[in-house]
This record gives structure tokens, C-alpha cells and sequence, in this order.
């Protein structure tokens, strides 16, 4: 099993994509690449203990390679967007790969380089991909957040202009 680290706004909403696939072992909500030891939501969501919303991934490669991983993540994100994602705006909503080993890191800047050879977008694509840090698992009423409280979810995540602009920017 390996892990795969990915932020891209709200945790919340980085759950469902990766969920119930085949080789995807585990997915759990938290913080990562902030220097304030064991943060809570309400410490990280001020945007000052550095930390990021993340989703950590378990996953066997050998069933999910980890550029598969990569293909379902860059569809979840406004990629041009340094500072948060959609609604929910701060640096502890930014968007940033962050990679495990070498070869996470090689596969990751090939999948972004890939994305700005494209075209699709005019702006700069300006997610970070940076070494993973200590995660921490965000507290237990986050996780499985859609599942516990799916009315809520659904409109958070449709106010939020996240599921517009995937059907704007992401639909072929």
C-alpha cells in the first residue's frame, strides 16, 4: 500500500472522486504542510498555522497506479486558483499535490506540465507540488462528512461554484 496526499479546498469535497474505486483502500480528511503540531479545524481554518485541508489516500498501486490518482485530482480543482478554492478562499484551501517519493514527484510534474501544454486553461496553472509533511487526521465529525450529513454536503458543495465549474472547465 502507498499513500497519495492531495489538497484541493475543502476536504470534504476530495472525498467522494476517489471513493469506492478499486485498489482505494482508505481516505482520510486532515491537515498537512503547517508547523503547528496536532491542529483542530478551528485552528487551521484562521489560515495561520500554515496547514492546508487535505485528503490522504491508501492505495495499492498495483491496482491504482498513482497517475490514475493524478488524472481524477486535477478534474476536482480550479488548477489557476492559488489562493483557495472556490467559495472557501485562503491559503488553508489552496490546492497543492503533495508527493510521497521521486516517483510521485516525477508523476506529478508530468501530470502538470501535461495540463499547461493543453490549453485548456488561459491562466497559469499554479498548484504546488511540494513533499509531504506530517498529516493530520482532521477530527471525526469530517470524515465521511457527505455520507453523515448528505443534504448539507450537496448544497455546500453547489453553492460553493465548484460543481459548475467542473461541468464548465472539466466536461468534454
Amino acid at each position: 500500500m502507498q499513500k497519495a496526499t492531495f489538497a484541493g479546498g475543502c476536504f470534504w469535497c476530495m472525498v467522494t472522486p476517489f471513493e469506492d474505486l478499486p485498489g482505494i483502500e482508505g481516505i482520510v480528511s486532515g491537515y498537512t504542510g503547517g508547523s503547528k503540531e496536532n491542529p483542530t479545524y478551528e485552528e487551521v481554518k484562521t489560515g495561520e498555522t500554515g496547514h492546508l485541508e487535505a485528503v490522504q489516500i491508501t492505495f495499492d498501486p498495483e491496482r491504482f497506479p498513482y497517475e490514475k490518482l493524478l488524472e481524477l485530482y486535477w478534474p476536482q480543482i480550479d488548477p489557476t486558483d492559488a489562493f483557495g478554492q472556490f467559495q472557501d478562499r485562503g491559503t488553508q484551501y489552496a490546492a497543492a499535490i503533495f508527493y510521497h517519493d521521486e516517483q510521485q514527484l516525477a508523476a506529478a510534474l508530468r501530470s502538470k506540465q501535461a495540463l499547461e501544454a493543453s490549453g485548456r486553461f488561459d491562466k497559469p496553472i499554479v498548484t504546488k507540488i511540494l513533499p509531504a509533511s506530517t498529516f493530520y487526521e482532521a477530527e471525526e465529525y469530517h470524515q465521511d462528512y457527505h455520507k453523515k450529513n448528505p443534504k448539507h454536503y450537496k448544497e455546500d458543495r453547489e453553492q460553493s461554484g465548484r460543481d459548475r465549474f467542473i461541468r464548465e472547465n472539466w466536461s468534454e
